[in-house]
């Protein structure tokens, strides 16, 4: 407890922490409260009996879409602008010139990602307002006066609500801790353990529909894989690098060693939530043909757990992992600053050759980082549909939320350093800031 003792002790990041649960206890909050003209009971039951292609995007909102929140839409139509914008900074020269413009660049690539997740927003909110209206056809009342009238009323009020989670994540990203758009999803994702832990006692205990002997095992089996996780996200390839001594009057710099710490998983959570976006596009196409055969088709092939759509999932989760790498990590300018302070790996020459060394590493280390994303990210869906264990904390949410927490730690933990505190854990450091 004396991580958490030191943590109370610093008036700012004390701050920090209360201001951040407190947007985050709104967001929840606002899952809660449905869009007008939906009968919320008969909505819970169109879901239970045919929620189908749209139970992914749900768990991003944290039940938000089952419940038809004004938050139904989530931070994903902001994530999905993001891409689409960190993406075309590499292809268009415009935004290559943005990007190299320093605040005021950054400022203006930040205005033009808003305006694309209002128009995403508005695009997903007409989708989810037919489909909805479509459920009708499933369960009659779902919406009892479907029209114009409730469209346009659904379309506002979603887009209005992805705006203030866009705030709300901005602020926590400004004032509070962590990263705030991932803790939105973070928030989102956490809020519904209790429902699974009920269903799954349910289903052991009340519906015998699970044995007591696999609900054991899938609670084993989610710590294993927890700790898999955590052990792969922290991994490290270093690479030495020492610095050629300088004398300046009387004293003498450098000679010194350290090195370059290039994380498995340097990409983080970001490939995951990216491919998933991305695999949300068919869902949201199907949602404006509720009763169709694109529908249907969408629902037989691109349905979480189909061959086709486990395939095209893992293979974008591992092309993005080489993408974002490639954005927050450039060798050149690393080798360059190395090269000005008079550091150089060992057998490499300083510059180019040096950039070379540490791409090609990257790029290796950087394949087993990919294929364990996709994996983990896939393993539920592959026990569910070939074992028929119905493994509920998925893949995709673990590593979300053991990469936000681990990422949030981190920044407490450097909070407490620079203030010289012990490290937020009672034992040592967290790895990644040793």
């Amino acid at each position: 407890m004396r991580g958490f003792d030191n943590v109370l002790k610093i008036p700012e990041l004390r701050k920090k922490i209360f201001y951040t649960f407190g947007l985050l206890a709104i967001y929840r909050l606002g899952g809660f409260i449905p869009v007008p003209g939906i009968n919320s009971h008969a909505l819970q039951e169109a879901f239970a009996s045919g929620g189908g292609v749209m139970g992914m995007f749900d768990l991003f909102v944290g039940g938000a879409l089952r419940r038809a929140s004004i938050f139904a839409l989530g931070i994903m139509p902001y994530i999905s602008a993001s891409i689409i914008v960190q993406l075309l900074g590499s292809v268009l020269p415009y935004f290559e010139k943005l990007k190299k413009e320093g605040e005021a660049g950054r400022q203006k690539m930040t205005e033009i990602t808003r305006y694309g997740t209002v128009l995403l927003a508005t695009i997903q909110g007409l989708g989810i307002s037919q489909y909805i209206i479509g459920m009708n056809s499933q369960v009659p009342g779902v919406v009892p006066n479907p029209g114009l009238a409730f469209t346009i009323q659904t379309v506002i009020t979603l887009v209005t609500g992805t705006i203030f989670v866009m705030w709300l994540g901005e602020r926590i990203g400004e004032r509070g801790i962590g990263n705030g758009i991932s803790l939105i999803i973070f928030a989102g994702i956490v809020g519904r353990i209790p429902r699974d832990i009920t269903t799954l006692y349910k289903d052991i205990f009340v519906l015998q529909q699970t044995s007591f002997i696999t609900g054991v095992f899938l609670i084993v089996f989610m710590f294993v894989v927890v700790a898999f996780v955590v052990i792969m996200t922290e991994a490290q390839r270093r690479i030495p690098v020492s610095y050629a001594k300088q004398v300046r009057g009387r004293k003498v710099y450098g000679g010194q060693s350290t090195h370059i710490p290039l994380r498995l998983n340097t990409a983080g959570v970001i490939p995951v939530i990216f491919a998933q976006s991305f695999m949300m596009f068919p869902s949201t196409l199907a949602m404006f043909f509720p009763n169709s055969d694109i529908s249907g088709w969408v629902n037989t092939w691109m349905a979480p757990g189909g061959a086709l759509y486990i395939t095209i999932y893992t293979i974008l989760i591992i092309l993005f992992a080489y993408v974002y790498t490639a954005m927050v990590f450039n060798p050149q300018d690393l080798a360059d600053n190395m090269k000005k302070q008079g550091g150089f790996i060992p057998g490499r020459k300083p510059g180019k050759s040096t950039a070379k060394y540490i791409e090609k590493v990257l790029v290796r280390v950087t394949l087993p980082g990919a294929l364990f994303l996709a994996a983990v990210a896939v393993l539920p869906m592959l026990l569910m549909r070939y074992v028929g264990l119905n493994f509920m904390f998925g893949g995709t949410s673990l590593l979300i939320v053991v990469g936000v927490a681990l990422e949030t730690l981190r920044q407490i933990e450097t909070h407490l350093l620079m203030r010289h505190y012990d490290g937020f854990l009672a034992k040592g450091r967290i790895r990644g800031r040793r």
